[in-house]
């Protein structure tokens, strides 16, 4: 079965090209195109794609919110950002809405495919080293012990977590935990439904916002 993207960016031509490098692939298809983040929603709405190319800087309606929309409506869809910049605030900000990633737009046509592929299919990380950059640089830690959703977590659950948020694919989480890849595809499960996260970074972003995971500079002063 194809993956369905619908590409969301207000350059035709950069739009163009992205049809161009997944039409010739037999496994995706593009399903619609959008100008702007309000055609972004309404065509993700009549098309339900498994996969939306997103940029965050959008007329009428900016990549967030476009984000936040689409998530909010249509629980199957799963949100790419394409941006210039790595360290992007709204690209952070995106993330924190459901995001299931981002990447960098100067990337190569292979790791633009790797990516939809690893967001369709939700048991990894895109780009997990810059992802853990972007959003050291940007969390705010939530000034509390543990918010009420996190301390909802079993122990198993937290050692899923903190890998997560280390890149760790469940291949990987299961090896270093002595459990079945299914075992951790279960455990993520039920992490993203008790924080109600639609995405792994999502949830990413909780547990540094929580305190749970704290960038490894931070860890080595304290």
């Amino acid at each position: 079965m194809s993956i369905r993207v619908l590409i969301a960016d207000d350059q035709a031509m950069v739009r163009a090209g992205l049809r161009l490098i997944l039409e010739s692939r037999p496994d995706m298809e593009v399903v619609a195109e959008a100008a702007d983040g309000e055609e972004a929603v309404a065509a993700a709405g009549r098309h339900l794609p498994d996969v939306v190319l997103m940029d965050v800087r959008m007329p009428r309606l900016d990549g967030i919110e476009a984000t936040r929309q689409i998530i909010s409506e249509l629980r199957s869809t799963r949100v790419l950002v394409l941006t210039t910049f790595d360290v992007d605030e709204y690209v952070f900000k995106a993330l924190q809405a459901g995001a299931s990633g981002f990447l960098l737009k100067e990337s190569s046509p292979e790791q633009l495919i790797t990516a939809i592929q690893l967001v369709a299919g939700g048991d990894a990380l895109v780009m997990p080293s810059r992802t853990r950059r972007l959003i050291e640089a940007h969390y705010r830690p939530s000034g509390l012990a543990r918010p009420a959703a996190i301390k909802t977590l079993t122990a198993r659950e937290v050692e899923v977590l903190i890998e997560v948020a280390g890149g760790l694919d469940n291949a990987a989480i299961g090896e270093k935990l002595h459990v079945s890849e299914a075992t951790v595809r279960t455990h993520v499960t039920h992490i993203l439904s008790k924080l109600e996260a639609r995405s792994r970074v999502q949830a990413v972003v909780m547990a540094y916002e929580s305190g749970l995971v704290v960038p490894a500079s931070r860890a080595k002063d304290g």
